[in-house]
């Protein structure tokens, strides 16, 4: 994979010392195992698709989530849109974006779950109409979903890690 980083961040969710790096470009990186995927949706009125979760540290995100085992990437951000938006769309009409590539410096502690080397996938999606009315699935750990202006998710969103990649999201001509 080719890509571009745009920044590198160590997180409080990550208990041990890593790195993570926001990327752009297209592919996954080979030796980082893919483990959640999330997607940037925009609808032909420009506004952002953005869910809620309510719980200490969440609020207003992007929709996306843990990869099932056997799951595609691809597969794991249509179902997520589809449990916290309620947006069914096809796998194949999710374009590979970038992501969060980050890697331990030190070693897992005990019961850590994820490996070493672990790359949270992004999808960008264009809707050639205006966004439906969204609304999570029944069970879903989001509570709402909404469409934002580019304003609006910089206003609700001003820690989120993921910031970086939806301003690429926005200059590269996602629009």
């Amino acid at each position: 994979m080719t890509a571009r980083v745009i920044g590198s961040v160590a997180v409080p969710w990550i208990p041990v010392p890593h790195r993570l790096d926001l990327v752009v470009g297209a592919g996954v990186p080979v030796a980082h195992e893919v483990t959640s995927a999330f997607v940037f949706v925009r609808d032909v009125c420009d506004r952002v698709l953005l869910t809620r979760v309510d719980r200490p540290g969440r609020g207003w995100d992007v929709p996306g989530g843990h990869i099932e085992p056997g799951e595609s990437p691809h597969a794991a951000a249509a179902r997520e849109l589809a449990e916290e938006a309620g947006l069914a769309v096809a796998a194949e009409g999710l374009t590979p974006f970038g992501g969060q590539r980050i890697t331990l410096l030190g070693a897992a502690p005990p019961g850590y779950r994820y490996p070493g080397r672990s790359y949270q996938a992004a999808f960008a999606l264009r809707l050639p109409a205006r966004g439906p009315i969204v609304r999570p699935a029944e069970g879903s750990e989001c509570s709402e979903a909404a469409w934002f202006t580019d304003g609006e998710v910089r206003e609700r969103c001003t820690d989120a890690v993921w910031l970086p990649l939806f301003e690429a999201f926005v200059a590269d001509g996602i629009r």
